[in-house]
């Protein structure tokens, strides 16, 4: 087997775009198969919103010490962006995990 490259691990760590299929080619057959094995997969997005989650706070908790600490606003920005978009992407997490567990399948 062969042993994946550090930066793919890294973006698997973080993106889960990875694990799932295209529900907009093929025939019926095909799309209510890939619809099926997304909703199977739906099953990780809440580790990779936890992930997400923790990673914000940690990057918030570390803006708030270099600011308190250092007192450099400058350098804390450093911490706060990150931890602000993990928002954004938490948010669309949580939609692609309701909308694989609630939408009904393809057509």
């Amino acid at each position: 087997m062969q042993e994946l490259e550090f930066r793919t691990l890294l973006y698997r760590y973080f993106f889960f775009g990875w694990l799932f299929k295209d529900v907009t080619r093929g025939t019926l057959f095909e799309r209510a198969a890939a619809w099926r094995y997304n909703r199977e997969q739906a099953r990780w997005l809440p580790l990779y919103l936890r992930r997400w989650m923790w990673w914000g706070l940690a990057f918030y908790g570390l803006g708030g010490v270099v600011e308190m600490i250092l007192e450099s606003p400058v350098l804390s920005l450093l911490f706060y962006v990150p931890s602000a978009l993990s928002v954004p992407v938490s948010a669309v997490t949580v939609a692609a995990w309701i909308g694989l567990k609630a939408l009904p399948g393809p057509l």
